[in-house]
Order: C-alpha cells, then structure tokens, then sequence
C-alpha cells in the first residue's frame, strides 16, 4: 500500500480536464460526503458511477441535486461532457466517454455482475483526457473499478482511493490498491478537499 502523500505535493503545477468517480455499497453515503464541496462554478466535469440494484430507474441526480451548489444531471446518450456539471450515470446502462468529449450508452453484457460498470467510465476516460484525468475509487464490494483507474494511471492521470480501514465496503479500494498502487490513499475528508483544489488547462 503506497503511504498518503501531502495533496499540495501531488497537485503541484498539475492541471485537470475531467473527473471521474466510481462506487458500489456504501458509495451513496461517501458521495455525500464529498461532493457537497464542490463549487457552484466547477472548473471540470465530474462524472459519478454507482451500482445500482437493476430494473429500476435512477434517482441519483435528484438526490444530489438537492445537496449540490453545482449542477446536477443524469449522462445521457450523445450529450456534451461539459465543465461545471456532475454527470451520474442512468441505471441499466454502461456509460462510456468518447473522443469528442460526448458521452456514449450501451447496452452490453453486463461487468463483474454490474451495469452500469466503473471500469467502463474510467478506461474510455482515460483514452479521451490521459494525464489530464483524477480517477477516484470509492466503498464498494467487488473490484469493478480497479482495472478502470489502473487504466488512468497508466495514462498518466491522477489516481485516487478511498482509505479501505474507512471504507464501509473496503474490498473495492483494496482491489484497486493490490492491482496498481494509487497516487493518493485518502479519507472522504481529505477527498472532498482535493476536489476543491483541482486546477484546470
């Protein structure tokens, strides 16, 4: 496990163009923790995927939209990946991001069990803003996830995991730790603090 690293340190002289998070059980919870800090003008977009139970519809983007300064919306099929917005991804559908910056829904087989699948969102994340990617993994209780933010580190991104002794669920961080080490192993506090720090190209 790589030991956490002053934020300042790691940010330094780095510039971001895109954020990506992913979490599984618990990840409500820590999403509420974190995402309530982001500015009303977020300098990036931020895209958020959750597993969720199948056959029925999402209420995320509700959810957080009553508890967000910046804006809120479910991803849908062709829209922009534009900054100042948080993107949750619908239900039932893996979402990915192509390389003129839309998003993309498909219905393919399902990932470790899950659709939508984190390793979807981060891999094609990763080929679309490479070193100027934050991927960020969250609680969760399978290793959806890990492959998809070791894709981010590879591309040269900005990797990130939440603590696993904090974690409600604490086998997705783990999975994600054991695959390729983070950047960064952080509490959702210090997390929550990283997003507001994030500059831009």
């Amino acid at each position: 496990m790589s030991v956490l690293t002053s934020l300042g340190d790691v940010l330094d002289g780095r510039t971001f163009e895109a954020v990506v998070i992913g979490a599984s059980a618990g990840g409500v919870s820590a999403l509420l923790e974190i995402l309530p800090g982001l500015p009303r003008d977020v300098p990036v977009p931020v895209v958020v995927v959750v597993h969720m139970l199948r056959g029925r519809p999402s209420q995320l983007a509700e959810l957080f939209a009553a508890r967000l300064d910046a804006p809120v919306r479910e991803a849908m099929d062709k829209d922009e990946v534009a900054p100042g917005s948080v993107y949750f991804a619908p239900a039932d559908y893996h979402l990915s991001l192509e390389a003129d910056a839309t998003f993309s829904l498909s219905c393919e087989p399902l990932h470790i069990f899950t659709r939508p699948a984190i390793d979807y969102a981060m891999q094609s994340a990763a080929d679309v803003y490479g070193d100027a990617l934050v991927g960020i993994l969250l609680t969760g209780a399978n290793h959806d996830g890990a492959a998809g933010l070791a894709a981010i580190g590879a591309a040269g991104g900005l990797t990130v995991v939440q603590d696993p002794h904090e974690a409600q669920v604490p086998v997705m961080p783990r999975e994600a730790i054991k695959l390729r080490a983070p950047d960064l192993i952080l509490p959702l506090r210090e997390i929550r603090g990283l997003l507001t720090m994030l500059e831009t190209r």
